[in-house]
């Protein structure tokens, strides 16, 4: 129900919302608050959720419940569910975000935001009861010839001309704005549309990219069992596909500027790295930044990641695992995945589990392990280092990681890189069947979708595992950005493929290296 409607049921008592921009909405029925169009009291700023909070009256008073919005409804400074308006109450939008102040029919605010009986005025005051006196004298309703005196009936005549002079003015002023509202909502309703056909373009290019890379995949298998030449120039052809199809997406983005110009460098290397990692950026949901920002304070709060990234460029491990994955055309980016699995420590062993005993780098369990060509050690069932088994060898177990990621890839994730993390972490056969019952394609199978379908499903571990990685790969992209005292670890990558050395998406390189 819109705030202009009233309910007939005169029981239920209306509630007054007052926004941040001065309107008061009235209602006698349910309404929701949020950031989309079809929220009855819309508040368009970045911390308010699409569809934030509801508001129903419910055993005899209203209540305002909070909808799962990613900044919560906040009341003193306190997160809460629910808000109980016996006669007004103040809430938030966030910790920080814009304030609410909702009213009862019958009551009134103060200053100081506390409930008031709406029937107290101003008693005793004798500078108020000259004013009404005078008020009704000259300024009342009825005719400016009516009987009085003299002067009465002029300064009745002069203010009744200056009203009708103040309306004609009014009634100009309002249709000139109202003209000059309606060019305007019209030109920007014009932009907006072509902004979203833009932006619709543009992600069917990307998932075009998408499906190329599927493509790609399959022959880089086939090259890798054949070295067939027919089979070599297709995949020449792909690539070079895939390549104008990157450059097209790349100057759209560019040209038609459907990048915020205010974003700021956080937020484009976020951006950035979500497309590294295979997704749309420009389908992201609207609390994604914020969501990955989140993660992004959690690495600054510990020294965990500053401990694990130098560990590992101390031990070289580094370079042999970004050139691991670059050779099987994945990003190096998946470097920090191995970061979230062990903080780069080659001897370590997880809990026992009903799959076995995860050990290594990057906490293969046994029967995924063998199904990558490591040998299994003796101590397999227990959480000690085994001289005899392979996972903790970190280079067979690095290879062993980037031909499973690999493979789940360039199947049943779809080219999503983070829908591969999701089932990394959750287990292969629990991710790979919610994803084989959506449909096979980029567009239709990727996170955005699932979280859209089946966020229900998905662990809270799983889902904090994903952004964790996501978060640790953008601030390697600038550590000393959020206050590291180091470089990128993987600025390597960059200066190789300048210099045209053989790291380089390229499926004939893949297949001699298999």
């Amino acid at each position: 129900m819109r705030a202009s409607q009233r309910s007939a049921n005169t029981a239920v008592p209306e509630l007054h919302v007052h926004t941040p921009d001065g309107r008061v909405l009235r209602f006698s029925q349910p309404f929701r608050i949020g950031r989309d169009h079809d929220c009855d009291v819309r508040i368009n700023e970045a911390k308010v959720s699409r569809r934030h909070a509801s508001g129903a009256f419910e055993d005899g008073a209203w209540c305002i419940r909070d909808l799962k919005s990613a900044n919560g409804l906040h009341v003193d400074g306190r997160r809460v569910e629910t808000i109980r308006v016996d006669a007004s109450a103040t809430a938030s939008l966030g910790v920080d975000g814009p304030s609410l102040t909702f009213v009862v029919e019958g009551h009134a605010t103060s200053a100081a935001g506390r409930a008031t009986p709406a029937a107290t005025v101003l008693k005793g005051a004798s500078d108020t009861q000259v004013l009404k006196s005078y008020e009704e004298r000259y300024f009342s309703k009825q005719s400016p010839d009516a009987p009085a005196g003299g002067q009465t009936r002029m300064i009745r005549r002069a203010f009744a001309s200056a009203q009708r002079k103040q309306r004609r003015r009014y009634m100009v002023a309002v249709g000139v704005v109202a003209i000059a509202g309606l060019v305007a909502a019209g030109v920007a309703y014009y932009k907006h549309r072509q902004v979203q056909e833009q932006q619709a373009r543009a992600q069917e290019i990307f998932y075009a990219m998408k499906a190329l890379d599927l493509d790609i995949a399959n022959l880089e298998r086939l090259l890798a069992q054949s070295g067939n030449a027919q089979l070599k120039e297709q995949a020449r052809q792909y690539m070079a596909r895939r390549r104008d199809a990157e450059s097209t997406y790349d100057r759209l983005l560019a040209v038609r500027q459907l990048y915020d110009a205010n974003l700021s460098e956080e937020d484009r290397l976020i951006l950035r790295v979500t497309r590294l990692f295979g997704e749309c950026e420009l389908a992201a949901p609207e609390e994604y930044l914020s969501l990955v920002k989140q993660h992004i304070r959690r690495w600054r709060s510990t020294p965990r990641f500053e401990r694990g990234v130098k560990l590992a460029q101390q031990l070289g491990y580094t370079k042999f695992i970004a050139d691991e994955f670059i050779a099987l055309n994945l990003p190096p980016q998946f470097f920090y995945l191995a970061l979230q699995e062990s903080d780069f420590n080659a001897f370590t062993s997880g809990p026992p589990t009903y799959m076995g005993i995860a050990k290594g780098m990057w906490q293969f369990i046994p029967d995924t392990g063998a199904r990558y060509g490591l040998t299994i050690g003796p101590l397999a069932k227990q959480r000690t280092p085994d001289p005899g088994d392979d996972r903790h060898n970190w280079q067979k177990a690095t290879t062993a990681a980037a031909r499973y990621i690999k493979d789940i890839y360039a199947t049943d994730a779809q080219a999503s890189g983070l829908l591969v993390m999701a089932s990394y972490n959750w287990g292969e056969n629990r991710v790979i069947n919610l994803l084989r019952s959506m449909p096979s394609n980029p567009q239709e199978r990727n996170l955005w979708k699932v979280l859209e379908r089946h966020r229900a499903r998905i662990p809270d571990e799983t889902y904090g595992y994903v952004f964790n990685i996501v978060s640790a790969a953008v601030i390697g992209e600038n550590p000393r950005l959020f206050g590291f005292n180091f470089d990128n670890p993987l600025a390597f990558v960059d200066k190789q493929t300048a210099a045209g050395l053989p790291l380089s998406k390229d499926p004939l390189i893949v297949a001699d290296r298999r």
